[in-house]
């Protein structure tokens, strides 16, 4: 049977890696401890995800790169949304090239483990 593949993972902890960033704003310094708690649980599932994904093949460099990636890019996209932050044009252009970055780190990193279906 297929395992999930390895880029799943990684998405999936980007996605906790922008939750966390977005939960640690709202603990307001780590002062208010709901917030601070969820923090923390969102943080130590967004690094479980990235190992995940390290653990079934994906090389460190590029599974780690896409992962922060996707951390900053839904920080700064939330951010906007959420907290109103600013929209500049300077802004989105840099962050347009980190997404341009993701695509081609995971363009170029193939997972060290044998595709599913294959014999061996």
């Amino acid at each position: 049977m297929c395992e999930l593949n390895p880029w799943l993972w990684i998405l999936a902890g980007g996605v906790f890696e922008t939750t966390w960033a977005l939960a640690m704003k709202m603990s307001d310094g780590f002062t208010d401890i709901l917030w601070t708690v969820v923090t923390l649980a969102f943080l130590f599932t967004s690094v479980y995800f990235l190992n995940s994904g390290l653990k079934r093949g994906l090389p460190v460099g590029g599974g780690y790169a896409v992962w922060v990636g996707i951390g900053a890019i839904g920080s700064i996209v939330m951010g906007i949304i959420i907290f109103g932050e600013s929209l500049q044009l300077t802004r989105l252009l840099f962050a347009a090239i980190i997404i341009i970055g993701i695509i081609g780190v995971e363009l170029s990193c193939e997972p060290e483990m044998e595709e599913c279906g294959q014999d061996e």
